[in-house]
C-alpha cells in the first residue's frame, strides 16, 4: 500500500506539469486547450530527437526540447488562436482539437509509429524501509518540484506573474491599466510549452516514446485541472496529486487498464458535487 501511495505521488507530480499549463492558458485565455496531449507527445519526441538521434545527453536534450516547444506553442497561438481570440468556447475547443490532429500527424510523418526509448543509462533503484524508488522517479521528483517552485515564484514575485494574474482576473481592466496583453499571452504559451515538454520528456523517461504518449494522459490532465479548480495553477497541483494517488491505489483492486476510467469517475463526481473544483470559485449567473 505504501509503495502504491509513493508511486501515486510521483505520478501525480508528473500529471501536475501539464495540468498547470492547462490551467494557465484557461485562466488567461478562457478556453480548454484540448491539444495539451499532443503537446506532451511533441515534447517527448523533441527530447528523443535531440537525445537519441543527435546523441546529446538528456540533461541537454530536455531544455532544448522545452525551448523548441515553447517557440512552437507561441507560433501556434500567433498563427491560429490569436485570430479567433474572441470566439465562443466551442470554436476555440474545435480549433485546439484541429491543432492536436495536425501535431500528431506531423509526429507520425516524421518518426513513424514505432515504439522508441530515450538513450539514458540504466541505474539501480533506491531502497528505503521496503519502499522502492526508481532512478526515473527520482528525476521526476526533482524536475517537477523545481519547475513548480519556479512557476510559483514567477506568478507571485515577478512583474510577468502579476500581469498574468491581472489578465486572468479582468482582461479589460488589465489593458486599461497598461498591461500588454498579447505579450503576456505569448509568455503564457511559452511557459505552457516548457512545462508540457518537460512532462513529455519525463513520461518518456519513465516508459516509452510513441505517438499516443500524450493522449494516454489527456483525461488525467483534464481531471487534475478540473478537480483542483480549472484556471487555478496551485489547485491543479493538488488535483494532480489526488488523481495520481487514486489511479495508483485503484490498481490494487482493478486492472491498470481502467486507470483513465478511474480518473473520469473522479472528474464526474467533482463536477456533480463541486463543479468549480476544490479551489475554484463558483461563478454567479446574472
Amino acid at each position: 500500500m505504501m509503495q502504491a501511495l509513493l508511486n501515486g505521488l510521483v505520478s501525480g507530480l508528473l500529471i501536475a506539469l501539464p495540468a498547470i499549463a492547462l490551467s494557465l492558458t484557461y485562466g488567461i485565455l478562457n478556453f480548454a486547450n484540448f491539444s495539451i496531449g499532443a503537446m506532451i507527445t511533441m515534447g517527448a519526441y523533441l527530447a528523443y530527437a535531440v537525445n537519441a538521434s543527435l546523441g546529446a545527453p538528456i540533461l541537454l536534450a530536455a531544455p532544448i526540447a522545452a525551448a523548441a516547444l515553447a517557440l512552437i506553442a507561441v507560433g501556434i497561438d500567433r498563427g491560429i488562436y490569436r485570430h479567433i481570440r474572441h470566439a465562443d468556447h466551442i470554436t476555440l475547443l474545435v480549433a485546439s482539437m484541429g491543432v492536436a490532429f495536425v501535431l500528431e500527424n506531423i509526429i507520425r510523418f516524421a518518426f513513424g509509429a514505432d515504439v522508441r526509448t530515450l538513450d539514458v543509462p540504466v541505474a539501480r533503484p533506491l531502497l528505503w524501509n521496503g519502499l522502492r524508488l526508481n532512478h526515473e522517479q527520482l528525476v521526476i521528483l526533482i524536475v517537477t518540484l523545481t519547475s513548480m517552485a519556479l512557476v510559483a515564484v514567477l506568478l507571485r514575485r515577478t512583474r510577468l506573474g502579476r500581469a498574468m494574474r491581472a489578465i486572468a482576473d479582468d482582461p479589460d481592466l488589465a489593458e486599461i491599466r497598461g498591461v500588454e496583453r498579447e505579450r503576456t499571452v505569448d509568455w503564457t504559451w511559452a511557459i505552457s510549452g516548457v512545462l508540457t515538454a518537460f512532462a513529455g520528456m519525463l513520461i518518456a523517461l519513465d516508459g516509452i516514446v510513441d505517438p499516443l504518449i500524450g493522449t494516454n494522459y489527456l483525461v488525467s490532465v483534464f481531471a487534475a485541472a478540473v478537480v483542483g479548480g480549472i484556471g487555478n495553477p496551485f489547485g491543479a497541483v493538488v488535483g494532480a496529486l489526488i488523481i495520481g494517488v487514486v489511479e495508483e491505489t485503484s490498481a490494487l483492486a482493478v486492472s491498470t487498464t481502467y486507470r483513465q476510467g478511474i480518473s473520469f469517475v473522479v472528474l464526474a463526481l467533482v463536477l456533480l458535487l463541486r463543479p468549480q473544483g476544490l479551489f475554484g470559485v463558483a461563478r454567479i449567473r446574472r
